[in-house]
């Protein structure tokens, strides 16, 4: 996986890369070393006519070096549904890259690192969603997105962390079986009067973040302001000044130009955007890396563009894919609004 570029072409790539990286505490000389694959990477995309998504949790020599979009997964998948490329990069987690092929099931959807699995995803099978609907039939069954195929297939909605309680409340059911995240389950029967039955599934990263840390953090920064993702404890949540999903969390910084320091109560890779994004404001290291996020490296995105292995491209069975797809399409029936857009890089 050689690269070769023009000294001025990679002169100037060191300096885009730098440029956005400073801020998270590249130096030129680490930018000089990612250079020449990022501007491979960025060649050979447009060559084969495709476009790369990274999540908002990817490190920042992939979000800043050769991401198009980046952004939550949902906003991600919208825009792999929408894009005119032949060829959809999703530099993400497994469950990721299905939902994009889910919704844009005639591309082509490659995911670099298959192995790249999520805690969420892996603690509820399709089996155990067929046991929960016979022991709760009158309840809806909703999912959270970090699921696999085979388990939105099984659902009745899916949902994120931003829409979530809206498309609670506008199903007709009174009781609904939340899948899989324990804590979210917790924070949604917080605010409803639905009766809310969860399953035992959690964030690995999330789950890290007690209500012993969130003190400690509040008291060493008493003029921050905590922002908490709702995969955390509910007494977590409790702390915070706001609890969202990620998409929440840009939306809360751009309303409050007045606050100057943040603690993201989320994966690392979302303070590294936020440090290029929002320049003037501090990001205080309130966070956790995910090993399965990190698993998606620039020279696998490069070796997935030059020859896909076949475990990288994302197949579905067209029945599962189908059911699923049912499951986000009422998602967006019963969502008020549309989910925060990914955003160009």
């Amino acid at each position: 996986m050689e690269t070769t570029a023009e000294p001025q072409a990679l002169a100037a790539e060191v300096e885009r890369l730098h440029a956005a990286l400073r801020e998270c505490g590249w130096s030129r000389e680490e930018c000089a070393l990612h250079a020449p694959l990022t501007l491979e990477i960025r060649r050979l995309a447009r060559a084969r006519n495709a476009i790369i998504l990274a999540h908002s949790y990817m490190t920042p020599d992939i979000q800043a070096g050769i991401a198009d979009y980046r952004g939550d997964s949902l906003g991600l998948s919208e825009k792999a549904r929408d894009t005119d490329a032949e060829v959809i990069v999703f530099c993400g987690v497994r469950f990721m890259a299905e939902t994009a092929k889910i919704l844009a099931p005639h591309k082509l959807v490659l995911h670099p690192a298959p192995e790249a699995g999520c805690s969420l995803a892996d603690s509820i099978t399709a089996a155990q969603v067929r046991e929960l609907r016979a022991r709760y039939p009158r309840a809806a069954i909703v999912c959270y997105v970090n699921t696999s195929a085979e388990v939105k297939a099984e659902c009745d909605v899916c949902v994120t962390s931003a829409n979530a309680l809206a498309v609670i409340q506008a199903l007709p059911e009174r009781q609904i079986v939340f899948l899989p995240d324990r804590y979210m389950a917790e924070n949604l029967r917080a605010c409803t009067d639905k009766e809310i039955i969860g399953w035992d599934g959690v964030c690995i990263v999330h789950e890290q973040f007690t209500p012993e840390r969130a003190r400690a953090w509040r008291a060493a920064h008493p003029r921050a302001h905590m922002l908490v993702h709702l995969e955390c404890s509910a007494a977590t949540v409790g702390l915070a000044d706001m609890a969202g999903g990620t998409g929440d969390m840009i939306r809360y910084i751009k309303a409050h130009p007045e606050v100057e320091q943040f603690m993201l109560v989320t994966e690392c890779g979302l303070s590294d955007r936020m440090r290029m994004e929002f320049p003037d404001r501090t990001f205080i290291g309130t966070c956790a890396l995910c090993p399965h996020m990190k698993r998606v490296e620039l020279r696998r995105v490069l070796q997935c563009l030059q020859q896909p292995l076949p475990e990288q491209v994302v197949e579905l069975d067209e029945r599962v894919r189908v059911r699923a797809l049912r499951s986000l399409e009422r998602m967006f029936e019963l969502t008020p609004r549309p989910p925060a857009p990914a955003t160009p890089r």
